[in-house]
């Protein structure tokens, strides 16, 4: 076969990524207590760069990691936060050309977010669809510094030595997971297949002592968005106590990437951000389940950081925070050649969050 039969075609590139998706941009959040939430992202790492002069959003910034914080009094963020507390009411996907791609998304069969005034980045920006829960999904083609997305910002005097020397060493975001009702699962699959292209990477039925959950892993063409489905199987699971506290669907986690979990886990936790346990006989079989993982199972065990993976796949490290802005929290992960969610792991959080709703008395298991 010749290299002209094994390059693919611009036409091909084409139909695969028809919109032309490169990654996320960024992640907004709003809330009653804005000081708080950026507090918070500042103990994980994240440094102020830029404030929105025309609406006082403040973006921070950690590596290619890009968070808004909304804090206009009035617009779609501050009902979002009147519906929902702290909450995520927006994230943003890069593309190559965001008006072709707002078109073509729209003739896809998403629906556009009117009415808005161009959300967190202002001035009318016109290039927002409705999604998950009522958030806003922002199409935008300009990227960070490079691209100039924030140009006519405010731009915070001596951020990048402050990025420097805050930083606990996260620098992607690597998926951002939705926790949706009851048979709809399947609908915002389709969603996020008929208008962006992305493909199922995995699907998982997990299942606790009491209750269970349906998981859909979505990826898109870029390799880059990942966007995990969770859907409930029973009335009392953790994603329908979510549902409940979050008063709608929504971004349950951000999953931010490291080079070196052990180095920016224990250094987040000197800062004080608290995380998920696990049950210590998880640790007790990874040796067993991974023979020749060659991790520090010590050091992981004294951090509660998981494992998971196989010799044809590589490996993954990730660990989960506790709940950080109302009900959503935040994992850190490192991948060493696995590109997958960890189907152990899953079960890990699953079961430690469940033990923790039965310790909460939110959910009963007979003795």
């Amino acid at each position: 076969m010749d290299d002209a039969t094994q390059t693919p075609t611009a036409q091909q590139i084409n139909a695969a990524n028809p919109l032309g998706v490169d990654g996320f941009e960024f992640v907004e959040f709003t809330g009653p207590e804005p000081k708080a939430m950026i507090a918070r992202l500042e103990l994980m790492g994240f440094t102020q760069t830029h404030v929105n002069p025309a609406n006082g959003v403040v973006r921070m910034k950690q590596g290619d990691i890009t968070m808004l914080v909304n804090r206009t009094p009035k617009g779609q963020a501050a009902e979002f936060a009147t519906d929902h507390g702290p909450s995520a009411n927006g994230m943003a996907f890069r593309v190559n050309d965001a008006k072709a791609a707002f078109e073509g998304a729209v003739s896809r069969g998403a629906k556009p977010a009117e009415g808005h005034d161009g959300g967190a980045l202002g001035g009318g920006y016109s290039y927002v669809l409705q999604g998950i829960g009522g958030s806003l999904l922002y199409i935008v083609d300009k990227y960070g510094e490079a691209g100039s997305l924030y140009d006519g910002w405010d731009e915070i005097e001596g951020w990048e030595e402050a990025e420097r020397k805050n930083s606990v060493g996260l620098y992607c975001l690597d998926h951002l997971t939705h926790n949706v009702r009851r048979g709809q699962m399947r609908t915002w699959s389709g969603f996020y297949g008929d208008v962006f292209a992305f493909e199922e990477q995995k699907y998982f039925n997990i299942k606790g002592k009491a209750t269970g959950l349906l998981s859909q892993a979505m990826i898109a063409p870029d390799r880059a968005i990942r966007i995990p489905l969770n859907e409930s199987q029973d009335d009392n699971s953790q994603i329908e106590e979510f549902l409940k506290r979050y008063n709608g669907e929504g971004i349950q986690h951000i999953a931010l990437h490291t080079d070196n979990i052990f180095e920016t886990v224990e250094e987040m936790k000197r800062r004080g951000i608290p995380f998920q346990d696990t049950i210590e006989t998880y640790f007790d079989l990874i040796d067993k389940r991974l023979p020749g993982h060659g991790e520090d199972v010590a050091r992981m065990r004294e951090n509660r950081i998981l494992i998971d993976g196989s010799d044809e796949d590589g490996i993954l490290l990730q660990i989960f925070t506790q709940d950080t802005f109302g009900p959503i929290f935040f994992e850190i992960i490192q991948r060493k050649g696995n590109q997958a969610f960890g189907e152990g792991n899953f079960q890990a959080l699953f079961d430690s969050i469940e033990l923790d709703q039965i310790r909460r008395g939110v959910i009963k298991v007979d003795a």
